[in-house]
């Protein structure tokens, strides 16, 4: 089972449709069901808006443990219901890809975050320095 299939479950289990997951995401239905249906990557801060949603843990949404079993545990508040189940799963390349490839935008998401870090501290430097002039034309 892939993380696609994994939010699908989630999400009918809960009882929400496609729209309302959509307008919580604030995405338009069009893209979640690509999410869906694994016809787009996701974002990884788009994948822990699903945890939250789903109210589960953001590693319990993309967990695959137990040499391929993938853990489906969650509840359904609305129905007061608790769902669990395992689904194995055989070692696949397709599934290590998928994995592969949400390792490979955490790392871009996080590079972009050091970036964007990098260029905060730069502008705080800035600031203290015209802070600095400020103060001394202030005490002449």
């Amino acid at each position: 089972m892939s993380v696609n299939d994994k939010i699908r479950l989630m999400r009918e289990a809960k009882e929400l449709t496609q729209e309302q997951v959509a307008e919580k995401l604030e995405m338009s239905k069009n893209g979640y069901g690509d999410i869906e249906r694994g016809d787009s990557d996701i974002k990884l801060s788009k994948l822990a808006k699903l945890a939250e949603i789903f109210e589960v843990q953001l590693p319990e949404l993309v967990d695959l443990s137990e040499k391929g079993a993938l853990n489906v545990n969650f509840a359904c508040k609305q129905n007061n219901k608790h769902l669990q189940s395992k689904v194995y799963i055989g070692s696949s390349n397709a599934e290590l890809d998928k994995q592969q490839l949400i390792i490979e935008l955490k790392d871009k998401e996080l590079a972009l975050l050091q970036r964007e870090i990098e260029n905060l501290k730069i502008q705080i430097a800035q600031l203290q320095k015209i802070n600095a002039l400020l103060e001394k034309d202030q005490g002449h």
